[in-house]
């Protein structure tokens, strides 16, 4: 919906959206009525078919409860603050019929850029064993996508990272099993690694969730995660990741890891043809190098 134009309002910086420009549109949004959109998806639905320009769609501070699809290419949304700009949702796996459609936010569109805001969905942890509580947060499904400082928030399955080329830097990422999933090829630097499952009793050691869960199915895709001078934190006892499909592929590199991480580090998701130990293994540089820098997604 589009607000009516509030004249009581009056923005204080840092919440000015910048003027516009010959390569730049701005659509600023703002919960309590102080910009031209209410809502989030209004102000993309504005944004012009196969514009040229960076469309900005900036997202005053408050809590933006809605779904929101990206079809349009060359878009960012600018927020706030992780802590400060928040969209949420609240689908799961089986309110929305499957587990990519719970996304509170699904991009499918090139060129997407996000900064300093967060995307939730707030459905409840799953207990063990329960069906159909998946619930992203967002759903990248498309080329040349971009997020500094953001955060994604969520339980199980909260960051579907589905196909294309991406970057994360300095992002928060929070999860509890096979929190951040999908088939692209993707490097993360600097992000922050949460993990949300229930804390293991001291004394015990039973695994209890996974950062990731990749999804190469054939040795010739070049896909896959790679996690550049990142850090883990948080509760349970956990996986670097689950092998999705046959050949998945995750690298850490320069990364902090406490004891929350299981010793093991990887499973083969119970498929016993793929033993999984062999997997797991250290790189030297030559090897790791590939992975390691911008070139790794062509982000030149």
């Amino acid at each position: 919906m589009v607000a009516p134009a509030a004249s009581a309002c009056q923005l204080l910086p840092p919440n000015v959206p910048p003027p516009v420009t010959s390569s730049r549109a701005v659509f600023c949004v703002d919960a309590d009525g102080c910009c031209t959109f209410t809502t989030v998806q209004a102000a993309v639905d504005a944004v012009p078919e196969n514009s040229q320009k960076r469309s900005i769609v900036w997202i005053n501070s408050g809590l933006y409860v809605e779904k929101i699809t990206v079809k349009k290419p060359n878009v960012t949304f600018q927020g706030q603050g992780l802590h400060a700009t928040t969209i949420v949702w609240n689908d799961t796996a089986t309110s929305a019929n499957s587990t990519p459609n719970s996304a509170t936010v699904h991009i499918d569109a090139p060129g997407f850029v996000a900064k300093n805001i967060s995307f939730k969905n707030a459905a409840p942890a799953p207990k063990p064993g329960a069906q159909g509580a998946q619930a992203v947060a967002i759903r990248i499904s498309s080329d040349k996508a971009a997020f500094w400082g953001c955060g994604f928030f969520g339980a199980q399955d909260t960051l579907l990272d589905e196909q294309q080329r991406h970057y994360f830097k300095e992002c928060f990422i929070e999860g509890s099993i096979d929190f951040i999933f999908g088939d692209a090829r993707s490097l993360y630097e600097n992000c922050t690694l949460n993990s949300i499952a229930v804390a293991v009793p001291k004394g015990q050691r039973f695994i209890n969730g996974a950062i990731t869960a990749q999804g190469r199915q054939f040795r010739e895709n070049n896909t896959g995660f790679s996690f550049v001078g990142c850090s883990i934190q948080g509760t349970g006892y956990i996986l670097l990741g689950r092998a999705w499909k046959a050949y998945s592929r995750v690298v850490f590199a320069d990364t902090q890891m406490p004891a929350i991480v299981a010793s093991a580090g990887w499973d083969n998701w119970g498929d016993e043809a793929r033993n999984r130990v062999g997997y797991g293994h250290s790189l030297d540089y030559a090897q790791a190098q590939p992975f390691l820098t911008s070139s790794y997604i062509e982000g030149e």
